[in-house]
């Protein structure tokens, strides 16, 4: 019976369009979205420089598909200046600033368990 209640437990997670945890957790499945939101959230009105300079690693098109992903999210705001040079800015929206409990929670986490966890990367366990 139990074994039963398992997998009709599992079901929810097997249709890929509808699946919220699927479609909701895969933008934060690659380093780039949480850092960015991180940044943002640090950083009122964020010009994308700012954002690559306080990000090195990330290259400029994927910094840019990674803005654009989470803007079409609904989870950060981008606003243009009509000036020349033009003038881009990112901001966290209503929605954005209600998953920072959560991703703060997730980087307090991570700091606390840095050392556990690569260490456990180097031997193996």
């Amino acid at each position: 019976m139990r074994r039963l209640e398992l997998k009709e437990n599992l079901r929810k997670y097997t249709d890929i369009d509808s699946c919220p945890v699927r479609n909701v957790l895969s933008r934060f499945s690659g380093k780039w979205s949480v850092l960015i939101l991180c940044v943002l959230s640090e950083n009122k009105d964020t010009r994308f420089n700012t954002i690559a300079k306080a990000i090195p690693d990330i290259s400029p098109k994927v910094l840019s598909d990674t803005l654009k992903a989470l803007e079409m999210d609904g989870l950060i705001r981008r606003r243009q200046y009509s000036e020349i040079p033009p003038k881009v800015e990112y901001s966290l929206t209503e929605l954005g600033h209600s998953l920072l409990p959560i991703l703060e929670e997730l980087v307090r986490w991570a700091l606390e368990n840095f050392e556990a966890v690569t260490k456990g990367r180097k031997t193996g366990r």
